[in-house]
């Protein structure tokens, strides 16, 4: 922008009066999170004022919309090492097109512009969190789900596309037979009329054509394997990768279309190998596959659905290590993995809503959109730990399903309790992990009596454990309390009179829970004798740290 047509900008947005939900005025920048967070949110805010872009202005008094002018220089700005500039684009996705524009040329002030493209389609995300702005307040898109569905719903449906060229001989005629197949078994009631409708009428009912039209949808799921490049610049692949345990590739193979046959296929390359486990009350192992296969399919139907084909990127299937890992391109977008097992009802957005609506007709994925749930109650049903997401790559959804038994005896457990709650379940299952789990939730599972610890180094309560015979782990894991270890310490130092902090540490580090890392032992160590010390049972004659030297009694007058 030039200084002129700056100068215009500022002058509309001061003829609002105040500001706007797409545009926000700030005098100093001070934090660059809040700035990424003002441009997801004016980004967002834009789609839904129909303007073509969001500004974020500094130099500018929000109050009465006075040009008070700014020190802040984005470009010599930087964040960790990072130029601020290069930093906000990488936590910005989708590649939001966004610009910045200084000039000292407005009403004598140095004013900072930020624009940044409406959301189109997708809402802006910051560090995989999308914001909008309420009035004159930022706040999580989360938060608002009418106006996420709004922005996602404000673009086109690339999976909605008629290919200009494409026709009914790009289509496999084996998938096409296949399709027919289980869109009878999902609307038996109509058998008899669709044996007689023609594979165009077929497609057109089943919405994986469009009036005739070959979609993309068609190409993905029932197109041959040379119509790939018809959905250019899109990759339409499906990768499964065997790797070793220094992460080498061991084997590999390439999957495309027709995605309605390569899921058995790529499901035929993993290694679903038996496990034993023996139930309570019987000498005799259960075998069970490894993966429940129902979850394998649901969880390669879900990449399907859910992959952002336009950031041109492969879904992957990796095994290594006895687990399993799926991937696709795209955040997470129906809310937290937590909202979506806990809750049992379809999710209000969907990436590729033509795609999804399509595998729903064909029978790959549930009416009801409580594919996720099931996935967890199958995993619960099975005793095999969780379904675990990692969705630290705001860009990327990764699912790991274990191979193996975790820990038999938590997976005794959830045979023998079988009255325990999924919810329960899920965070019990975080416990076992070592992963930390909100006080809200510790709350809950402690006033049920299902763990103990204290907060946040938790542990499956000894009343469970023993359940479990998990008795001599149990103990191992919370450790014996201060006042024994302490009795320990005393007993040395009474016994053996100048003994060093060394003896001390080889005597109780191992009485302690074997979560905590070696610091925090040692500073849990060194509170004990600091009470020793205090109630006058020992006393130190020299030395500090590993060479201080401890005698009982009170340190002499």
């Amino acid at each position: 922008m030039t200084t002129d047509q700056l100068i215009s900008l500022i002058d509309r947005l001061c003829a609002f009066g105040t500001e706007k939900d797409w545009f926000e005025f700030k005098e100093n920048n001070s934090d660059p999170v809040k700035l990424g967070e003002n441009l997801s949110a004016v980004a967002n805010s834009a789609c839904m004022a129909s303007e073509a872009y969001g500004y974020v202005v500094f130099g500018m008094r929000n109050t009465d919309s006075e040009v008070v002018g700014t020190c802040f220089d984005p470009g010599t700005d930087k964040v960790g090492g990072q130029a601020l500039l290069l930093w906000l684009a990488k936590m910005l996705c989708p590649e939001a097109n966004f610009a910045h524009f200084v000039s000292d040329g407005i009403r004598g002030k140095r004013i900072v512009v930020f624009r940044v493209s409406a959301a189109l389609g997708r809402p802006v995300t910051f560090k995989g969190q999308g914001y909008v702005r309420i009035g004159s307040s930022t706040t999580g898109l989360k938060d608002h789900p009418v106006t996420e569905r709004i922005i996602w719903n404000s673009g086109d449906d690339w999976s909605a596309k008629v290919h200009p060229s494409a026709t009914l001989l790009d289509l496999d005629d084996h998938a096409t037979t296949i399709a027919r197949k289980q869109y009878t078994e999902k609307f038996p009631a109509q058998a008899d009329e669709i044996e007689r409708w023609s594979d165009g009428t077929f497609l057109d009912k089943a919405k994986v054509t469009l009036q005739g039209g070959i979609t993309n949808t068609a190409l993905l799921l029932l197109g041959r394997s040379e119509a790939a490049s018809l959905l250019g610049p899109a990759i339409a692949q499906i990768t499964w990768f065997l790797k070793t345990d220094g992460n080498e590739d061991r084997d590999y193979a390439h999957f495309g279309p027709p995605f309605l046959l390569a899921v058995d296929q790529v499901l035929s390359k993993v290694r679903n190998l038996k496990v034993r486990s023996l139930p309570s009350g019987t000498l005799f192992p259960k075998e069970r596959d490894r993966y429940d296969t129902w979850v394998l399919r649901e969880a390669l139907h879900n990449c399907i659905a859910h992959q952002d084909y336009l950031r041109r990127e492969r879904i992957h299937v990796v095994e290594k290590d006895s687990r399993l890992r799926f991937e696709n391109a795209g955040a997470f977008i129906p809310g937290s993995v937590e909202d979506m097992v806990k809750r049992d009802t379809p999710p209000s957005i969907y990436r590729n809503p033509f795609l999804a609506r399509a595998m729903v007709n064909l029978n790959m994925i549930d009416t009801q959109g409580g594919g996720i749930r099931k996935m967890f109650l199958k995993q619960r049903e099975h005793a095999f730990a969780m379904p675990d997401y990692d969705l630290s790559d705001p860009a990327r959804v990764k699912l790991v399903l274990e191979g193996e038994i975790l820990d038999e005896a938590y997976t005794q457990l959830l045979l023998d309790r079988t009255d325990l709650d999924l919810e329960a379940v899920l965070l019990l299952d975080k416990v076992q992990r070592g992963r930390r789990i909100n006080k809200a939730e510790h709350k809950a599972l402690k006033e049920r009596g299902l763990v103990e610890g204290r907060y946040p180094l938790l542990f499956v309560a000894a009343t469970l454990a023993r359940v479990a015979g998990e008795e001599a782990r149990h103990v191992r894991d919370v450790g014996l309390n201060n006042a024994k270890i302490r009795d320990f310490i005393d007993q040395l130092i009474t016994k053996h009179p100048g003994s060093s902090r060394e003896k001390i540490d080889q005597l109780v580090l191992d009485m302690l829970p074997m979560m905590l890392d070696a610091k925090a032992k040692r500073s849990r160590v060194h509170n004990l004798i600091q009470r020793l010390v205090r109630d006058g049972r020992i006393h130190n004659k020299g030395g500090r740290g590993t060479s201080s030297h401890w005698y009982p009694g009170k340190q002499p007058e």
